[in-house]
């Protein structure tokens, strides 16, 4: 048994074991102490990525100083405390940036999610999440709801026997479950999933990055449901992109291949997980908090109320940065041996100065990529309103709204005798993707109107997606209160900001992604704009780009100790073989085989 095969079994089982052993993993093996001893590694920004170095790196011995802008961690992860509205020695009511899901396909995260002790649980915070069993597809004025089972498909028994025209008959058997697609619009999407599914990286790195999912799907020239359904409910509804404009490797890549697809079929996955997963409590119950209390017993230090002004470089390295607290004052330098960049791409190029843009292009590149707002509101209803058992996307809504019921999964806890003043059974956590388009209560832009129409608009689109003739979900006497991401400011005014946007991905994206090694040997970048196998601005892609970031340092020191296992996107064999071909026929200059226009 080679060393590094050793160090493998030894982490993999002590980590593995839960309980007490468990608690031994805390501790890095003699080699990666010696390699680390000393070393002292600034991390810029406490949220996922950030986390995310901060744990791979204290296993592995060496001294991690987090800085984060807030008072409190877990970036756009974290929940909130609802201001005084904990009574009864209740806590305050939960709020967040919008609510998180944790789908099938994420490997990374949840492998750091085991590591994380939590009491009771054998694979730590990891055994925290629940799975959704359906998702509801909400129509508007009435219109019939699609309900989709988030069950497993059945996959044929032998190797190899999953091929182009099966998968096609999947799709299409998909398709059917209650939707008014036309039967030949159905059947030429499957067409186009197929052409994605066996194109070569070359094609799709060049000619799907540089083609909108709109044109891909040739959504234009379709009915009004297929551009709703597969154009808008797909990219602006999930990723906060406009179908228009969104990259098709990106969104057939993740969103149609892994997310559904793959999701579907069971492979890819993180061991028997179901396809959608949340929380059993709020976020930072359930999980930032033993995370950043798991990392201060590894010996993190966490600086909190820190705003970093700039990265200081000189003679080739990064010899300091530069941070003060968040209004400006106390302005002081820091100093480290390694630096890792994890803030969100919009705040971290602001801190980069003509000089160490200089020495790495890639980081003045990063100017070019795009945020958009996606941003949550939480309502706190009398009545426990599941809705359905897992995501609820409003297909019809002018601001992409989807949401969550969140009491059904917090199965540990007691909402109303847990949370608030009593009244409070329920949470309706919902995002708002759209900021652009006009509302149907005050016919104005979400960005238009004030913090409290923003609400009320939200709550009328949702009433128009969930209540019809039949039934009637949702009420106004229900409500018993809301809450909405204070990170959004200046609503209803000339210039409103919201401080923590979402990375979006028009096409063209992917050329302008960085990698997590710079050319600057002592910094690091980590955050979900990192150019990852995941692709898409996610807390996977945060994950991964934190121990792609890792590896480079370890590297950069000439350490022993264990690189951070990196998991990539599931890549079925039965297709590789058509994605050969298409290799070739790419290279001089033809479409590929099932591309029929």
């Amino acid at each position: 048994m080679t060393t590094e095969h050793r160090k493998t079994t030894r982490r993999r089982f002590l980590t593995g074991a839960g309980g007490t052993v468990g608690a031994l993993a805390l501790w890095p093996d003699a080699t990666a102490a010696a390699a680390s001893a000393g070393k002292h590694v600034a991390v810029l920004g406490g949220g996922v990525s950030g986390l995310s170095a901060a744990h791979e790196l204290a296993e592995r011995g060496y001294s991690v100083t987090v800085y984060e802008y807030y008072d409190v961690l877990g970036g756009k992860a974290r929940s909130m405390n609802v201001p005084g509205t904990g009574t009864g020695g209740r806590r305050p009511l939960p709020g967040e940036h919008g609510f998180r899901f944790f789908p099938g396909f994420y490997r990374n995260l949840p492998d750091s999610m085991r590591r994380i002790p939590f009491p009771g649980n054998a694979n730590g915070v990891h055994d925290n999440l629940r799975g959704g069993t359906e998702a509801l597809f909400a129509r508007e004025a009435g219109r019939p709801d699609l309900h989709f089972p988030l069950r497993r498909v059945t996959t044929p028994p032998g190797p190899g026997d999953i091929t182009p025209s099966w998968i096609r008959d999947q799709i299409l058997s998909v398709l059917d479950l209650g939707s008014r697609l036309p039967a030949n619009e159905a059947a030429y999407f499957a067409d186009r999933v197929l052409v994605h599914l066996t194109s070569c990286d070359a094609r799709r790195e060049d000619q799907w990055e540089k083609t909108s999912w709109w044109d891909f799907i040739r959504a234009e020239r379709m009915s009004e449901e297929y551009r709703t359904l597969l154009g808008i409910g797909q990219t602006r509804n999930l990723v906060a992109t406009r179908a228009q404009v969104a990259s098709t490797r990106t969104v057939g890549r993740v969103i149609i291949e892994a997310l559904l697809l793959w999701g579907l079929l069971g492979r890819g996955m993180d061991g028997d997980a179901d396809i959608d997963r949340v929380l059993n409590a709020p976020t930072s119950e359930a999980w930032i908090d033993p995370w950043s209390a798991h990392l201060r017993s590894l010996g993190v230090r966490f600086v909190l109320g820190t705003q970093v002004q700039e990265v200081l470089f000189e003679g080739g390295r990064v010899t300091g940065v530069r941070v003060s607290a968040p209004d400006g004052s106390s302005e002081r330098t820091i100093t480290a041996d390694h630096y890792v960049c994890a803030m969100p791409v919009e705040h971290a190029r602001r801190t980069w100065g003509t000089a160490l843009r200089a020495a790495d292009p890639q980081l003045a590149r990063c100017d070019a990529l795009q945020t958009d707002w996606m941003t949550g509101v939480q309502f706190y209803l009398r009545t426990p309103t599941p809705v359905v058992h897992g995501h609820i996307n409003c297909l019809d809504s002018p601001w992409s709204v989807t949401g969550i019921g969140q009491a059904q999964f917090w199965d540990v806890r007691n909402f109303s005798q847990d949370y608030g003043d009593g009244r409070a059974h329920d949470c309706l956590s919902v995002i708002v993707s759209e900021w652009d388009k006009p509302g149907i209560l005050y016919g104005k832009k979400a960005r238009d109107c004030t913090r409290e129409e923003i609400v009320e608009e939200c709550w009328a689109q949702l009433k128009d997606a969930l209540n019809d003739s039949r039934k009637t979900t949702l009420t106004d006497t229900d409500r018993v209160g809301w809450f909405m991401d204070p990170a959004v400011t200046g609503l209803g005014g000339p210039d409103p900001h919201n401080r923590e946007p979402l990375l979006i991905h028009p096409t063209g994206t992917l050329y302008n992604r960085p990698s997590a090694r710079t050319a600057v040997p002592n910094f690091f970048l980590a955050g979900d704009y990192v150019r990852t196998d995941v692709d898409l601005a996610t807390m996977e892609g945060a994950n991964e780009s934190a121990r792609r970031a890792v590896n480079a340092l370890l590297d950069q020191d000439g350490s022993n100790a264990e690189r951070c296992r990196i998991w990539e996107l599931y890549r079925p064999q039965e297709l590789e073989p058509l994605k050969r071909i298409d290799k070739i026929r790419y290279g001089l200059g033809l479409p590929n085989t099932f591309d029929l226009g």
